[in-house]
Formats: structure tokens, C-alpha cells, sequence
């Protein structure tokens, strides 16, 4: 019985040193859906280009790269 306690909260505390470490960078917020109904930056919940489109298909939005992606300052490694 001890063993399984001991067990399972080795697991949970792996599992709570690992959750923030992937949530560290969004990714689902590259496109966002633009136009007169949106505003801007708009609705950005894309993941791909393709998504972006098909949610703006048939209406008068557009889509575009996230502003805080476009503008974010360059990384030299």
C-alpha cells in the first residue's frame, strides 16, 4: 500500500513539473481572423493559415499574422 501511494505522488509531481513546461508557448494563436465585425487584431485562435481561411470563408473577414508574432523582437542564437 505504501509503494502505491509513494508511486502515485511521484507521478503527480512529475506530472506538475511537466504541465508548465508546455504551456510555455502557446501556438494556437498565430492567425487571426480580421475584418469589419473583428476589429483588430481580431479573433487569433489559428493555428494554421488554412484554419484562418476557413473560418473567414463566405463572410467579409480576412486573416492575418498574429501581431505579437509579427512584430516580436528577433532571437539570435
Amino acid at each position: 500500500m505504501r509503494r502505491t501511494i509513494l508511486t502515485l505522488a511521484s507521478f503527480a509531481a512529475l506530472m506538475a513539473v511537466a504541465a508548465p513546461a508546455a504551456q510555455a508557448h502557446p501556438t494556437n494563436d498565430r492567425y487571426c481572423l480580421q475584418g469589419r465585425m473583428w476589429g483588430y487584431p481580431g479573433n487569433c485562435q489559428f493555428t494554421s493559415y488554412q484554419q484562418c481561411q476557413a473560418s473567414a470563408s463566405g463572410t467579409s473577414a480576412y486573416c492575418g499574422i498574429n501581431p505579437r508574432y509579427a512584430y516580436s523582437q528577433q532571437r539570435y542564437y
